[in-house]
């Protein structure tokens, strides 16, 4: 087949493929305690039956994405969040098995696997979930993981310089017929071969969540799905940074990209009970140790921030990892939805507080209306 015959036979067995208006996933379900930060009972508590189920909900609901959290230390506090967790390849392995739609990722830090193994088990997944496997790639920041792995924590740019010799010699695993030599500044191998190949020809499709200038040009450049994080909530700052992603990958790279993003779902019958939800778990019982170890890690400066600026981020990560907030009455989280798709996502990774419960009451009483509404 040619280059737009593969293409088109990929497109054909991953859902993050299709043309729904909005395509929709989870985030975290193979962590404890989920996105949220807090001590209220009902919280997700990492076993297999959990996390499989979590996955089957999404998959009667179709959602087009799986993605788990990469994580191999917490960050303290009393429910030192994140810690528990699991490892996201094997993980796929199950989850491809136990689901029949959605696209199955698996999140892998490029220090801590070595291209060989990735591709390998990539490929796995992609046959065990017939064609759905998609690699989420992430060069890290948690330093106390690396120093688990004897490993330094790279200059920023050469993280990512690592990141492409890394995924160039994945995609020629998933590619190439014959063995072939690899001689990089980071990696170098000897008749490296890899069969069989995956369903998803040419290879499965690629994430990643490159925020910086040099990351932003990585995910433009050599991935299919661009993940973005938003600084803020207004609308107009949103679909810029959205807008600004899909030029950079048009101009300077030819190419066409799915811009995804993330939020957390609070939801009540009224906008009253979100609220006040909301503040039960947030405020009232959020681990706030935990998000200040979170935030003062992952971002350099947090230390100077003003001090209203970091307590309204840190909030944020207790109510759903920093996502954007979807809150109220179901009306209200589908007109959130809505003005997600309006800024120009193709689609959005969802997470609840109390997951399961809340994931099952979104699925009966929201999802009809998203379905109602045109977006899926």
């Amino acid at each position: 087949m040619n280059a737009k015959q593969l293409e088109e036979a990929r497109r054909k067995t991953n859902p993050v493929w299709n043309s729904r208006k909005l395509k929709l996933g989870t985030f975290g379900s193979n962590m404890d305690r989920g996105c949220a930060i807090s001590t209220i009972d009902g919280l997700l508590r990492i076993d297999w039956p959990s996390t499989r189920t979590l996955a089957q909900i999404a998959d009667e609901m179709q959602f087009e994405a799986l993605v788990p959290i990469a994580r191999w230390r917490g960050f303290g506090g009393e429910t030192n969040f994140n810690g528990p967790g699991f490892e996201t390849y094997t993980w796929a392995s199950g989850i491809a098995a136990s689901t029949n739609y959605s696209g199955v990722f698996a999140t892998s830090h490029v220090p801590t696997i070595h291209p060989m193994m990735a591709a390998k088990m990539g490929m796995t997944v992609d046959h065990i979930s017939g064609g759905r496997f998609a690699l989420n790639v992430v060069t890290g920041w948690h330093k106390s993981e690396f120093d688990m792995f004897g490993a330094p924590l790279m200059e920023h740019d050469a993280r990512y310089e690592m990141a492409i010799e890394w995924l160039d010699l994945i995609k020629r695993l998933w590619v190439e017929e014959e063995e072939f030599d690899y001689d990089g500044k980071y990696y170098q191998t000897k008749k490296s071969y890899l069969e069989p190949k995956p369903i998803q020809r040419p290879f499965p499709a690629i994430m990643n969540a490159g925020g910086s200038d040099k990351g932003q040009h990585f995910a433009a450049k050599y991935c299919d799905l661009v993940y973005v994080v938003f600084g803020s909530h207004d609308f107009d700052d949103c679909k810029r940074k959205v807008d600004a992603y899909r030029d950079l990958a048009r101009k300077e790279y030819g190419r066409d990209i799915q811009v995804w993003s993330y939020a957390y779902v609070v939801q009540g019958e009224t906008e009253k009970q979100a609220k006040d939800y909301f503040d039960f778990y947030v405020n009232q019982k959020g681990d706030w140790d935990a998000a200040s170890n979170l935030v003062n890690t992952m971002i350099a400066n947090a230390k100077t921030l003003p001090s209203e600026v970091l307590a309204e981020m840190k909030k944020h990560f207790i109510a759903g990892w920093g996502g954007y907030p979807l809150i109220g009455s179901p009306e209200q989280i589908v007109d959130g939805l809505q003005t997600l798709s309006k800024i120009g996502l193709d689609g959005v990774l969802l997470n609840w507080p109390r997951y399961e419960t809340d994931m099952r009451w979104f699925q009966k009483n929201v999802y009809p209306l998203v379905q109602q509404a045109g977006l899926r």
